[in-house]
Formats: C-alpha cells, structure tokens, sequence
C-alpha cells in the first residue's frame, strides 16, 4: 500500500469497486482514514475473521457456515444494504469494508504462516458473501471478474447432457434444461473436482451456474495471494520504517489481538489462597500454566517469559501481591537464595502488580499472545499445543485425565494449527461439559473449570 500521509490521518490510494456490493479490493481507496477508524475497522473484520475460523474448526457444514458469516457480517460490519438505507450510509458501509481489508492485508502480509491464515479466512467470506447475495449482485460480480470462459452452446449441451443430469443427481440436484453451464480447465475448480460435482471431458470441467463461485473463489484466492506478498515487499521495504512510530505500532499488535475480558482483575474481588494454589494447578489451571507451574515446582526457577506468563496468569485468578511475593520467593529462594532473590526478582513482581515504575496494571496473556511467542532453549513458556512434540503433549494431556479418543481428537486439531480448538476440547474431556464459545484466555479456562466443577459439586449435594 503506497501511501499513508504523514498527518494525523491515513490515506489509502483508488479504488474501483462500484460494480458489486462485494469488492475485490484490487487496489487501496483513496480515502482519508482517521488512525482510530484505521484500527477500529480492523477490530471489527477480524473479529469476522476469526469467528469464520472457529466455524471451520469446529467442522461447521457448508449451510452453516453461510448462516454463520451472514450473522458474523450484520454484527460487526453493519453491511446490510438495503432500499431504506441512504447514498451516504451505504457508501461508509462499502469504504469500512474496503478500509478494513486493506489494513488487515497489511497486518498479514508480514510472516507466511500469517498470509496462510488471511488468505484462507478472506477466500472463504469471500464464498459465502457471494452465495448470500442477490443473483443481480452475483451477476454483476461475475462480470467484473471478466472471466475467459463461454457458456456451453446448445449442440454441446446435448451432447453431454446424460452426463450433466446424472452428476446433478449424484448431488441430490434436479437436472433442468435451463442450467446454464461454463467449460473451463479443471484444475481452476479443485474443490468441484475433489467433491465429484462436475463432469470432466478431455481436461475442461463442465461447471453450472450455481457452482460458479468456485471458479470466482479460485480467481479471487490467487489474485489476493499474489497481493499479499506484493504488499509484504512494500511494508518491509518502506511503509514499516516510515511509520514507525504511528501505524507500525498498530500493524503489528493487531495480528495478535485479543477481544475478551483483559482478567487483570479477577472476577467478583476472588481472591486465591497460597494453601489451595496446588490443587487449583491440578484441577483448574489450563495445561500452559500448570506445566509451568509444575516445572517452577520441580527447578524453582523459570525464566522471565515463563515468569511473566505464569505470573499474570496468577495475578488474574486471584492471587494478591503479598501471597504472590511470598509464593516466589519460596520457590526461587531454593536455588537463587533469599537475598538475591529481593534484588534481582522482587521488584519484576511488584512492576507487575503496578506498584513500581509507571505503574501499569498489566493484564494477563491471551491465548493469542500465548501461541504467538516462540520459547528458546531452557524456556517453559508458550503454548504447548503447539510447541510441545506429540510424544510430550499426549503424556501431557493423559496426566489430565483426558481419555483415549478425546486425546485423538486434540491431537488432529493440533496437526491442523487449531490451538485453541485443542485447549477447548481438552476442557471438555476434562470437565466432561461443552464449551460453545471456545477457550480464547487461560484466566477464561480457569474460571470455567471452577464453575463446571462448583456445579458440579452443588449437584452432587442436592
């Protein structure tokens, strides 16, 4: 993205968008854009974004996930066009959907496992917008594409046309003479052809007009893939550095934002006792936080992110800042001593309680933050879905409890990157109750496994 002036706004450079509701983004606005819109924007698509990948997950059908991304749209980017909304209504909806994808283009340009994501999450709202629109609106993005293709003629029609109906059949369809259909290649359709919904002769698949989206799909994935690394180029040779101290700030916080409670304060003033602090690790704590805690417990020593991850995460469930000194120091005094420990260790405690310099009330990590950081050698900290080896994590999650089929089914959310998915369902198999909306915070998973198990008791007692 070529520029962003070097006033108190941003400007994002032409677009020509105005044929269809759904824009291809094929270049930036040329658009003033006020910084707190720049990242309020970007808030709202991501948190499309990612409640689209929860959706895929967690194996959502494809009927689903079009309710789902209708329902994800309305709420967060307000794009329900309709006669009774205004010229000038309508067209802020359009820019913050432009605005929106442009800045996260740039936020998830910058590593290829954050590309992979972006363009996955954005070629499948791209789907399901399409199959939500109006055949106008799905006419009329199909002409800005300018696709290469014919439709079948008739003589050709005829002559495939048992083979057309017995493959609409095979998909639960009913064959109809007024099916228009485009040949093209079949390797631009490789979800049709792997799904068996097309009929292929001689290399060109006979694709219909209802399945159309796939071709646009495979059109728009391969334009946005070619984009995101062009836009990679530019942020890492020019826009990072010129706005390094407004709009890179921003950039980079964004791709591991967190939407939830920030628990920096626990729930209702809940305090936690240093007497309880080893059965709540065995029964509450997320596997995370109880594999640090367990190995502060075995070397009396973490290093400073394992210290800062467990730390938060204490300070978030309850434990106040006389227990947490005393906890600490009881822990390092056996390998550190007592006074080195004052020196060099007290003090990062107190900072994190906000009782010495700027005295900033830090919040706990998220999930997100969690899974983002890359431990070294010697370190503890991290998520260990997706850091530990598959040996560790299954001895990992058997010495929780988790049963034999429940450790299967974490282990294939992990092999596909689903981290969180893995951390909800290993507190399901746990505390043998659902968790709908999903595990996004280790201070969330702990205040869940104590109203699951609370209610739990309560029930026994009745």
């Amino acid at each position: 993205m070529e520029a962003y002036g070097s006033c108190r706004r941003s400007s994002l450079s032409s677009v020509d968008n105005k044929a269809s509701t759904i824009p291809i983004y094929r270049s930036a606005p040329e658009l003033e854009v006020r910084l707190e819109d720049f990242e309020i924007y970007a808030v709202q698509r991501l948190r499309v974004l990612k409640g689209i990948s929860d959706g895929l997950s967690r194996g959502k059908k494809p009927n689903e996930m079009k309710i789902l991304v209708k329902e994800l749209w309305d709420a967060h980017m307000s794009h329900s066009l309709d006669a009774h909304m205004s010229h000038s209504e309508a067209s802020e909806v359009t820019n913050k959907d432009i605005i929106s994808h442009f800045v996260l283009r740039l936020v998830y340009c910058r590593e290829e496992e954050l590309r992979r994501w972006f363009l996955s999450m954005e070629t499948t709202l791209f789907r399901y917008r399409f199959l939500i629109e109006t055949v106008d609106a799905q006419r009329a993005l199909l002409a800005e594409f300018e696709l290469p293709y014919k439709v079948v003629n008739n003589v050709e029609y005829e002559s495939v046309k048992d083979k057309l109906n017995q493959v609409l059949r095979s998909t639960g369809q009913s064959p109809s003479s007024d099916t228009a259909y485009y040949k093209v290649p079949f390797e631009q359709v490789p979800d049709l052809v792997g799904s068996r919904r097309v009929f292929i002769l001689k290399g060109f698949a006979y694709v219909a007009m209802n399945q159309v989206v796939s071709l646009l799909v495979t059109q728009y994935r391969s334009y946005l893939s070619k984009a995101l690394v062009l836009t990679n180029r530019k942020w890492t040779s020019m826009i990072r550095e010129q706005e390094k101290d407004r709009l890179t700030p921003i950039v980079e916080a964004l791709s591991t934002s967190y939407f939830g409670p920030d628990y920096s304060q626990p729930k209702d003033s809940t305090t936690v006792s240093l007497k309880d602090i080893d059965q709540l690790a065995k029964s509450s704590f997320p596997l995370c936080m109880r594999h640090l805690f367990e190995k502060l417990r075995e070397d009396h020593h973490l290093k400073h992110g394992g210290r800062m991850q467990l730390g938060l995460f204490l300070k978030g469930v309850g434990l106040n800042l006389d227990d947490a000194l005393a906890f600490w120091k009881a822990e390092f005094s056996r390998k550190v001593g007592a006074e080195k420990f004052d020196k060099e260790y007290a003090y990062s405690i107190r900072h994190n309680y906000g009782k010495e310099g700027k005295r900033t009330d830090y919040t706990p990590y998220s999930c997100q933050k969690i899974i983002s950081s890359t431990p070294g050698v010697g370190d503890h900290h991290g998520c260990p879905y997706r850091h530990f080896s598959e040996e560790n994590l299954r001895a990992a999650l058997c010495m929780m409890g988790v049963g034999n089929r429940a450790v299967e089914n974490v282990m294939d959310k992990v092999r596909n990157k689903h981290y969180q998915l893995a951390c909800t369902l290993t507190f399901e198999a746990v505390h043998g109750t659902s968790c709908d909306a999903g595990i996004n915070h280790p201070n969330q998973y702990y205040s869940d496994s104590r109203k699951a198990l609370e209610s739990r008791a309560s029930t026994k007692g009745a």
